[in-house]
């Protein structure tokens, strides 16, 4: 029976966290009223939405979106396209390209190198890129985009099925896993410009 109200759980927490947020304890403790800031102080605060607005959810989704419409299309090595299939950063640099307008390098051995954040694994984000070192000599050999929930897409071997969605939580990629970037903080900084 509790599993069956399981799904309710969350739901019915956050109508208590938002009940709980709109209501705030009245202070018995008279508070002197603040200065209004004045027009300079105003000045120097950033307008962060004069420049582009922030697109980064925006651009993962639709990624990893498209990434997953793609899952079961077969593996090439040097593959950069969905009629010829994918090798991993092929697939990366497809995606990227396609919905975020970014022109990623072309291999996992440059991809790793991008001036990009780097991200630890317990703050991964949807649309981070990940990497692993699968060929037993400790260097990037292998990459996907991070999904969310601990899962990541990439276009693994033939022998595989190609496109396809693992856990990070795995051994195999627990044990090869390296390092994370976001790529994305990128695309509002220099899009169309990461690589010729």
């Amino acid at each position: 029976m509790l599993k069956r109200f399981a799904p309710l759980v969350p739901l019915a927490l956050s109508f208590f966290l938002v009940a709980c947020a709109g209501h705030s304890p009245k202070s018995q403790v008279a508070v002197a009223p603040q200065p209004v800031a004045d027009e300079q102080t105003a000045e120097q605060l950033p307008d962060f939405a004069q420049d582009k607005p922030y697109e980064l959810p925006t651009f993962a989704d639709s990624i990893l979106a498209h990434g997953l419409s793609l899952v079961g299309t077969r593996y090439r090595f040097g593959g950069t396209s969905v009629s010829s299939g994918f090798d991993c950063s092929g697939f990366i640099g497809y995606l990227f390209k396609e919905e975020a307008g970014m022109s990623l390098p072309r291999s996992t051995r440059e991809m790793i190198n991008l001036d990009a954040p780097l991200v630890a694994r317990t703050e991964l984000e949807p649309g981070d890129l990940v990497f692993f070192a699968t060929n037993g000599r400790g260097r990037v050999s292998h990459a996907g985009i991070y999904l969310g929930d601990d899962q990541f897409i990439h276009s693994s071997s033939s022998r595989s099925g190609g496109v396809r969605v693992d856990s990070l939580g795995d051994k195999y990629w627990s044990r090869t896993f390296i390092e994370a970037k976001r790529a994305l903080a990128m695309a509002s900084v220099s899009r169309n410009q990461l690589h010729p």
